[in-house]
């Protein structure tokens, strides 16, 4: 089975969940011998065994550049020394034309597309190739305004694709109601596929040094650390998460709240936290990967993930690796797959801080989470997905075995 997989990211150069879940992914699918071309909207200098990771780079460009609070804008440097800026419409544009400029000499068997900024791509590949079309949805434009409209251009990206697929992957039940609701599609054209994650990618290396020593000698001294790591946008729902610490904080002035991420929300969140009185017990780290972001989940005694409507959500499964307990919104995929959490509405910040209270007063409720957490997570991984999502290739396409 020859895909031709569309997606924006990849790691290291992901701003968030979708790189990772893509190229887990496709390393569970490689493993069943499904053979990926997988276009990325920059040139990649990683190299896997189970894809090849090709460019849609335009031709007259040495460099691309990720800016942005969240990777929203393209610093283009062009062969000749001049550079252009492009915002994430533009670049959405570009990779279009260049997928279709790839795409005629390629061979491929099924499209297989990440989000919207992938969607129009995938179209123009599918007219050129004539081949199945198949588009996975990891996030709506109704998760990332929020549970609001949104941007109408994404909005109409969204409808014309998803009306055009010859199948549509949800990663939720969650995001599949969404996407009845928003635009209409058929049911049974959508299938949901559970996003995973495999344990032992995560859970290692924790005798070294924690990157927040300073939070080790203060949790010394009695203090409790909630963590949230994520974008800081209106979908994460941060500032109900900000008011539940204000009645967390004074029960027990001994808490700090560690914000992980970056986003158009930073200034005001650090505005509010003021604002509330608690700005002394909130720090914002930024954008953190690799070690620092490992230790931010290990040197909590809770992890907080208050989205307003999150279509998955893999940081819990994350937390739970690194033996942290987490209190997540209803309002969120994971809790389909995930059931040794806490679990509030998102809107409900009384009982948020509540649950926060609860679990940094009681170090038994805390370890006993935490143990079960662990101990769910060790049955998961991504295996089970990609043998539905090859079966779904199979489905669209005429005899072809993977």
């Amino acid at each position: 089975m020859r895909v031709l997989m569309l997606g924006w990211e990849l790691p290291p150069h992901n701003s968030g969940g979708l790189g990772i879940a893509c190229y887990e992914m496709c390393k569970a699918l490689g493993s069943l011998g499904v053979d990926i071309e997988f276009i990325l909207p920059y040139d990649s200098t990683q190299q896997v065994s189970f894809m090849n990771i090709s460019s849609a780079q335009p031709n007259d460009v040495s460099e691309i550049i990720q800016v942005g609070s969240a990777y929203d804008s393209y610093k283009y440097i062009k062969n000749d020394g001049t550079i252009e800026w492009h915002d994430i419409y533009s670049q959405q544009a570009y990779y279009e034309k260049a997928v279709e400029r790839l795409v005629s000499s390629l061979e491929f068997d099924v499209i297989h597309a990440h989000d919207w900024l992938t969607f129009r791509a995938a179209i123009r590949a599918k007219a050129v190739k004539n081949r199945p079309m198949i588009l996975h949805v990891h996030s709506l434009e109704h998760d990332r305004a929020g549970g609001k409209y949104g941007n109408p251009l994404v909005h109409e990206i969204e409808y014309s694709a998803l009306t055009m697929a010859d199948k549509v992957i949800a990663v939720s039940n969650h995001t599949k109601k969404l996407i009845v609701q928003d635009y209409g599609i058929p049911p049974n054209k959508i299938s949901v596929v559970h996003n995973s994650i495999n344990s032992t990618d995560i859970y290692s290396n924790l005798t070294d040094d924690n990157s927040f020593a300073y939070l080790e000698n203060m949790k010394n001294s009695g203090y409790k650390v909630v963590t949230n790591a994520g974008r800081l946008t209106i979908q994460k729902g941060l500032v109900n998460l900000l008011h539940s610490m204000k009645e967390v904080v004074q029960r027990e002035p001994k808490t700090i709240l560690l914000l992980v991420g970056s986003g158009d929300q930073y200034f005001e969140l650090i505005e509010l936290a003021a604002s509330l009185g608690i700005s002394k017990n909130v720090i914002f780290t930024g954008f953190l990967r690799g070690k620092q972001l490992r230790d931010a989940f290990i040197i909590a005694d809770l992890f907080v993930m208050p989205s307003v409507s999150e279509p998955f959500g893999l940081t819990p499964l994350e937390a739970a690796g690194y033996k942290t307990p987490s209190l997540i919104s209803k309002q969120s995929g994971v809790t389909e797959v995930f059931r040794n959490c806490l679990k509030v509405d998102y809107w409900d910040i009384n009982k948020m801080a509540n649950d926060i209270l609860a679990v940094i007063k009681n170090d038994a409720l805390r370890d006993e989470l935490s143990q079960n957490a662990y101990s769910e997570l060790m049955n998961l991984s991504w295996g089970p997905a990609a043998e539905q999502i090859s079966g779904h290739y199979l489905e669209h396409t005429s005899g072809v075995q993977v």
